[in-house]
């Protein structure tokens, strides 16, 4: 089959996370395959997936290959696929807009970005690039708080004639204008902000869900994360905050059944710890009352690594995607986003999220038709 092209903002943590995966999985046979949700998707496996274009700000990462940039610093996730092969992407100059918070320009060197000086790309240009090198999907891993940036790569998306997966917490699957825009092209897209395999909202969603079924009253939650990568240091600065603690609150406000006051639900990021590097510990605690108002509470600490986290997720929506694509789909994909998403277009709880995204991937596997063009805008 045809590679599944692809091009990627932001080369930190999660794209090293996902490209280690494309090539870890490609050295492995199904049965082998721990640590994935699909095997295959619509005959498409993770070594199927191949960057063709990428985009980040950072000096010691722009220019360079991008096989090689997913280890260059600032980021520290887990190294578990050491020996990448050569890729025909090389790493641009993105745009930089909101893209970085000020304090971390001026952080510690391992830890900050370290602002590239090549000239920042036109609106114009970053469309010719997705054109020129025949990308199909466009990947968002900007930093939280990221507003301008992302409705800057979103309408290059939209001209270019290319898909959108949003990763992060800026509200564009979500937003109906834009996902009218999308539908109008007939261009896919699946937001917004990547729910991670096993982190701390599908857990806290689980565990809302249970005492729901299980007629326990919830009365108030929290949960806390620290951690210590550049996603947890941008978010120091709390002005760049707001659609990520709603996208989180939401997540789990929408399973509750019964709608918990604000003060009595405290969902977001708490701290940066340095030394924690991409290791991200997560503390939740809830409060109910059981039969004969009997009270009772619950406290589980959860500590997993953040970007493999996403990793998955993200192969599988980028497979989902490209399903889409060949159908000729546009606009939001209710069913994927809501199960790989914490702030999709509609919340189902993730039973019901689940068995939506198998039937669209069993109802889009085989395609009879040639994938219809979508509608480009000239540059």
């Amino acid at each position: 089959m045809d590679k599944i092209r692809i091009a990627v903002i932001g080369i930190g943590n999660c794209a090293s996370s996902l490209l280690q995966g494309i090539e870890y999985y490609r050295q492995k046979k199904s049965a082998e395959a721990t640590g994935l949700m699909h095997w295959e998707i619509g005959g498409f496996t993770p070594s199927d997936i191949e960057v063709v274009a990428a985009f980040d700000i950072d000096k010691r990462k722009v220019g360079r290959e991008v096989n090689e940039a997913i280890f260059a610093k600032p980021n520290c996730t887990t190294i578990f696929c050491p020996t990448m092969p050569e890729s025909r992407a090389v790493v641009r100059m993105g745009r930089v807009l909101d893209g970085i918070a000020e304090h971390m320009k001026d952080y510690e060197e391992d830890y900050s970005f370290v602002l590239a000086q090549e000239a920042e790309p036109s609106h114009e240009e970053v469309v010719a690039i997705l054109r020129e090198t025949g990308a199909e999907i466009l990947l968002n891993y900007l930093p939280v708080g990221s507003e301008a940036a992302t409705g800057f790569y979103a309408g290059a998306a939209l001209d270019a004639g290319v898909a959108f997966i949003n990763n992060m917490p800026v509200f564009i699957a979500s937003n109906a204008a834009w996902e009218a825009r999308f539908k109008e092209r007939r261009l896919p897209i699946i937001g917004d902000d990547i729910k991670a395999q096993l982190g701390a909202t599908i857990t806290h969603r689980a565990l809302t869900d249970l005492f729901r079924k299980r007629g326990v009253k919830l009365e108030r939650t929290y949960q806390l994360n620290t951690g210590g990568n550049t996603d947890f240091l941008n978010m120091l600065n709390r002005s760049r905050l707001k659609s990520k603690k709603e996208s989180k609150t939401e997540a789990v406000q929408s399973v509750a059944g019964v709608r918990l006051d604000k003060r009595d639900i405290h969902v977001g990021p708490s701290d940066y710890v340095p030394w924690q590097n991409d290791q991200k510990v997560c503390f939740i605690r809830m409060e109910g009352r059981l039969f004969g108002d009997v009270p009772m509470n619950l406290e589980l600490r959860l500590s997993v690594e953040d970007s493999p986290n996403s990793a998955g997720v993200a192969i599988d929506a980028i497979r989902c995607v490209k399903l889409a694509l060949d159908a000729g789909l546009g606009g939001a994909l209710i069913g994927p986003s809501s199960y790989f998403c914490k702030h999709p277009p509609r919340q189902y709880p993730d039973d019901e999220a689940y068995r939506k995204t198998e039937e669209f991937i069993k109802q889009y596997s085989v395609v009879p038709l040639a994938r219809p063009e979508a509608v480009k805008v000239p540059v």
